[in-house]
């Protein structure tokens, strides 16, 4: 359940990549799967860490997504930029 959690997280919060310069590797559909792999990998981390099973949901669960939603994107974002000045 936590996978789905965690998923549904990243997907919202790729939506505010419109306020921000499409300069992302592979546009769009790049922030969008940066997104939901930056979730989805700190999401299953601190789940993991914290000693808890993937099935075990709670706020927190939601809450630690959120920066690994957008590490996922600055991460994805810098490629762009990267290749951008190539």
């Amino acid at each position: 359940m936590s996978l789905v959690v965690w998923t549904t997280m990243g997907i919202a919060l790729w939506h505010f990549t419109v306020f921000v310069p499409d300069r992302f590797w592979q546009g769009i559909v790049g922030a969008f799967l940066g997104s939901i792999a930056g979730a989805v990998l700190i999401g299953a981390i601190v789940q993991i860490a914290s000693g808890r099973s993937i099935g075990d949901t709670d706020l927190l669960t939601a809450i630690v997504a959120v920066p690994g939603a957008f590490l996922g994107m600055a991460a994805i974002y810098a490629i762009g930029m990267r290749e951008d000045r190539v």
